[in-house]
């Protein structure tokens, strides 16, 4: 397995374990009321599951699978994906700053903008190793 796939599955895991920690805290929090302003992680724990796991690790698994050689003597750059890695997590903190912690509404804007921005620079890094280049 490649290390940038370990490391992306590696941050989902790290992700999954926080959606599950403030999900838990609001399980709880349904059954004996001790925090209201629990509520408020909610938008969090929703984008750290959507985002930081699901997303997360299925361009990881998808970095890991797609195929790394087309007709190529050598392995093709893994500089999107990297930029695509960081694009995502560096959103998934904007838009948690922005919802959760009430940054304003500029903030998550920008990170969904950021999110975007790293899903674009993964379709790029994994088109060239999907798609022919006698056909291209």
């Amino acid at each position: 397995m490649p290390r940038l796939s370990l490391w992306i599955i590696r941050a989902a895991l790290v992700y999954l374990l926080l959606g599950i920690t403030i999900g838990s805290l609001l399980l709880a929090h349904k059954g004996i009321p001790f925090y209201p302003l629990l509520w408020g992680w909610l938008p969090a724990h929703i984008e750290l599951l959507l985002m930081g796991w699901i997303v997360q690790l299925t361009l990881g698994v998808a970095f890991w699978i797609l195929p790394r050689y087309w007709q190529r003597p050598r392995r093709p750059s893994e500089q999107y994906a990297r930029i695509a890695f960081v694009l995502l997590n560096v959103g998934i903190w904007l838009v948690v700053a922005g919802t959760t912690f009430r940054a304003g509404v500029w903030v998550l804007f920008v990170g969904r903008l950021v999110e975007m921005g790293a899903v674009l620079f993964f379709a790029a890094h994994a088109w060239g190793r999907v798609v022919s280049r006698e056909g291209a």
